[in-house]
């Protein structure tokens, strides 16, 4: 059952680390003394405004452990990673692709063949194909001290950020 919980569970805010019920967190690396690179990655039932609400999230929360009181996000991205799945009813087995197949007599055509695989491309009309997306936000950021930079929309206010994302920030359990 834990397998199959790790799969359904999109990414809780965590640090990033092998091993976790649901796949994917947070992790930032210091470049300067008041500049980090901070990322979240999600899995595959994480949205992509949910990592990049994390990734703030992140950001104002490192940045008032620093001791800051405002960041800037000097850069900023979110890239998308697709994966293309497609699944068949059954692949080649001891036989191969070898399948049912019949001839029939009908009046007023002759002699017709009946197989169940003739005319569809995919050898099958229950093909599945599904694309799963997993999204990793990712951020530069610049810390300062008093109050954030007035005539910057790039800045934000850590504590303010703290409080008003924080109540729907899920948690491991």
């Amino acid at each position: 059952m834990l397998a199959l919980t790790a799969c359904t569970t999109a990414t809780p805010y965590q640090p990033l680390n092998q091993g976790r019920t649901a796949s994917g967190g947070y992790y930032d690396e210091q470049v300067e003394a008041n500049r980090f690179k901070v990322t979240f990655a999600g899995n595959s039932m994480t949205s992509r405004d949910t990592v990049e609400r994390y990734l703030l999230y992140r950001a104002a929360e490192l940045t008032r452990q620093r001791g800051y009181d405002w960041f800037v996000m000097a850069d900023r991205g979110t890239e998308r990673k697709s994966r293309t799945y497609v699944d068949r009813p059954f692949g080649p087995g001891l036989y191969g692709y070898w399948g049912p197949s019949w001839r029939y007599y009908g009046r007023g055509f002759g002699w017709r063949s009946w197989d169940p695989f003739w005319g569809d491309p995919f050898w099958d009309s229950n093909i599945d194909v599904r694309t799963v997306d997993r999204y990793e936000a990712s951020a530069e950021i610049v810390m300062g001290r008093g109050p954030k930079p007035a005539n910057d929309v790039r800045a934000f206010d850590a504590a303010d950020v703290l409080a008003n994302l924080g109540p729907n920030i899920a948690r491991p359990t």
